[in-house]
């Protein structure tokens, strides 16, 4: 275990915080060997998929042009299958990101004239472009004649399945969707057996509905994947949880086999599909990182609680709790004010192994409507498994923290970002 003793020679920590520090990290130390347990669990169940698929050295060679007769690149979709629970998978570097990974799902299943309801309210900012939702964006899925509709949150920030089950008797939906984290919001993010029972809920009121979950920041969270109880189709980003800290890019979409075909001919084009696609000598970086990541996620949920304990202990209202089923890599630290929220992401910032010396400092960004400040010294740009945080400068001014390559290292940076809130004068009262 981590502790203040170890960080001191390294780090300036304030005394009173270091005490507090000791007393939370004892606090999690429960929490954190029933991590353990998943993370073993996982790991083995992605070697086991490397053993069943036969992966070998020369699985990891590149190819280029065309990408023609691949077989690494096809050894390595039968593993990520595997790993998924699904029939079917593609992992691509050439996906540029987690949206344009699930748009190219959502466009491949769907045709001009279906309908889509979203089972989890309103979707995150950068995938309502996608839609074509609450705003004119060219080439959305309503610029093709596919109609969105979405069933809010019922009071507690739960799906509301009696609405859904309405709305979905009501008219013909080709697709369900689900958004298994929270996005920057204050709800709660789906456990497997949430998805669960949305997936029963779906095939019950109306079976020939496709259920398609944003898997975003779930995987390898718990033992189960949402292909293992009900969904057709999921969809995530590389450079979060299954790309383990080592894949430079790219997405992974799995599901059922013929709509992952269905993906395929959106992915390259119709005739085409999934048998091009030069791999450029990125397949080893992708085999490694699906196999550490297990390992990895285990040590961004051990940050998350680790976090999630001390900002509780300093005041804050944190969601998940300290000792709450989590679905998924994020906590949220609702800190209050702007200054708070500025001072948490630059504290984080200067506990990274990249760009320490940065300031991060809010500004526009693409697909949001708030100035977003970020945290995120990290070795992948934007990469969501690395220690990061960030938020939008608006009310309640939250911090959305989620990653950690290894905890030893996270846990310094969380604790660098309480020292610099105190330091700014933004943490009250008498604990520290």
């Amino acid at each position: 275990m981590v502790t203040t003793l170890n960080l001191q020679p390294f780090f300036s920590i304030d005394p009173a915080l270091a005490a507090l520090d000791d007393r939370v990290l004892a606090r999690c130390e429960k929490v954190f060997r029933e991590i353990d347990r998943t993370t073993e669990y996982n790991q083995l169940k992605v070697l086991s998929a490397f053993i069943q698929n036969g992966v070998s050295e020369a699985a990891m060679a590149g190819s280029t042009g065309y990408g023609y007769d691949d077989r690494g690149r096809e050894i390595l979709e039968r593993v990520m299958a595997t790993a998924m629970g699904a029939e079917d998978a593609l992992i691509r570097h050439q996906f540029v990101s987690g949206t344009h990974t699930l748009t190219v799902a959502l466009f491949g299943l769907l045709r001009p004239g279906d309908r889509l309801l979203c089972l989890t309210g309103t979707p995150y900012d950068t995938i309502l472009g996608v839609f074509g939702a609450d705003r004119k964006t060219d080439g959305s899925l309503a610029d093709f004649g596919i109609e969105y509709r979405q069933v809010d949150l019922d009071a507690n920030g739960r799906p509301n399945t009696e609405k859904i089950r309405q709305e979905l008797k009501s008219g013909r939906y080709k697709l369900a969707y689900i958004q298994r984290s929270r996005g920057y919001s204050l709800r709660p993010s789906l456990t497997v057996e949430d998805i669960a029972q949305l997936c029963r809920t779906v095939k019950e009121a109306s079976p020939e509905t496709l259920v398609m979950v944003d898997n975003c920041y779930g995987e390898f969270t718990e033992k189960q994947e949402p292909c293992e109880v009900g969904a057709d189709l999921v969809a995530g980003s590389l450079i979060k949880n299954p790309g383990g800290g080592i894949a430079p890019t790219g997405g992974y979409i799995a599901g059922k086999h013929a709509l992952v075909e269905q993906c395929a001919a959106r992915m390259t084009c119709p005739g085409v599909g999934r048998e091009v696609g030069a791999t450029l000598g990125h397949s080893r970086e992708l085999y490694m990182g699906l196999f550490s990541a297990p390992h990895v996620v285990g040590e961004a949920l051990k940050t998350a609680v680790y976090a999630a304990a001390l900002f509780e202990a300093l005041g804050f209202a944190v969601t998940p709790g300290a000792e709450e089923k989590r679905g998924d890599i994020i906590q949220c630290v609702t800190l209050g004010t702007r200054e708070g929220l500025i001072a948490f992401c630059r504290g984080m910032q200067s506990g990274a192994p990249v760009d320490s010396f940065a300031a991060p400092e809010p500004a526009p960004m693409p697909g949001y409507d708030d100035d977003v400040i970020m945290a995120a010294g990290a070795f992948t740009l934007g990469a969501s498994i690395e220690l990061s945080a960030d938020g939008p400068l608006r009310a309640p001014y939250a911090a959305w923290m989620q990653g950690g390559l290894n905890f030893h290292s996270a846990h310094a940076g969380v604790l660098l970002a309480a020292q610099s809130m105190k330091n700014a004068g933004q943490i009250k009262g008498e604990t520290v």
